[in-house]
């Protein structure tokens, strides 16, 4: 096994991989917040999904569960997620986190990073696969704010993921993301096409062959120091100091908020969770693009 931990790409077909449940964990980046998707679960589709819906053409017994939540920082994944996820016996698990951690005054990555080390250990002592993200380089968003921080961090998820051979899905060297179309209205989640262009990003370093297509935005027109400046008097309007005031109120996005998937089950088609989407009839593919 690589460092990744994943296995090499052989030439089969679209969907040809090991796996039979997955199970995603984290906070809002995998429950998918930036995509909005009315007829899916919880209202958003976002990357997660879209690597349930590759893993699952071909295999009718695929089951996915999403337990990621908004807001949610390192230990509160764990103590909320961890013991569910692993009641579910997956063979796939994606955790990501530490992002809400980093972007608080005083977030330590190597406090961080020491404690997801154990958390790894867990989740991969069933035999289950482990895909850890790491932290995108991207001035386009407001993590650009915390890079030295987040740098940091990803040279210790190395180190985990090697230490309990798991897999690595680079957003840092996903230089895609550095254009400003990858990202939400807040700076701080990802577009749909944010989510397309990583759930690509994960389904290759699975090895597994997919139908995701690279997409490119298309060029937006120079914006002038007049545009930049009232588009971040915009966004601090309307996130950051919304933001603040949650911080300083204790409150979260996520209050109140539940997993979209708690339980394993089919991504389209018959038996999927009410209000997701199905496909034409007769087809295996979603309603969505």
């Amino acid at each position: 096994m690589s460092e990744t931990g994943a296995l090499r790409k052989t030439p089969v077909g679209v969907g040809i991989h090991p796996w039979t449940r997955y199970v995603a964990m984290g906070d809002s980046f995998t429950e998918g917040i930036g995509d909005p998707e009315p007829a899916s679960p919880g209202g958003h589709r976002g990357w997660a999904d879209r690597v349930a819906e590759e893993l699952s053409r071909g295999h009718s017994d695929f089951a996915y569960a999403n337990l990621a939540v908004r807001g949610r920082l390192l230990q509160q994944i764990v103590d909320q997620q961890m013991a569910h996820c692993l009641s579910l016996r997956p063979d796939l698990i994606s955790l990501s986190a530490g992002g809400n951690d980093l972007i608080r005054p005083g977030g330590d990555p190597d406090v961080l990073a020491e404690k997801l080390d154990s958390v790894v250990q867990i989740l991969s002592l069933g035999g289950a696969t482990v895909v850890l993200f790491n932290g995108p380089d991207s001035g386009a968003s407001v993590l650009g704010r915390i890079r030295s921080k987040i740098a940091i961090y990803n040279e210790n998820l190395r180190t985990v993921a090697a230490r309990h051979d798991a897999v690595i899905a680079d957003m840092w060297s996903l230089r895609q993301l550095r254009d400003p179309q990858m990202w939400d209205a807040d700076r701080l989640h990802f577009s749909p096409l944010g989510h397309h262009t990583i759930a690509a990003m994960v389904l290759d370093a699975l090895n597994v062959e997919h139908s995701l297509e690279p997409l490119s935005p298309k060029p937006l027109p120079q914006a002038g120091w007049r545009e930049a400046r009232s588009g971040d008097l915009v966004w601090a309007r309307e996130y950051f100091v919304p933001w603040v005031v949650r911080r300083l109120r204790h409150q979260s996005l996520g209050d109140g908020v539940t997993a979209k998937r708690p339980s394993p089950g089919p991504v389209f088609g018959p038996g999927v969770p009410l209000g997701s989407g199905e496909g034409p009839p007769g087809t295996d593919e979603p309603a969505r693009l």
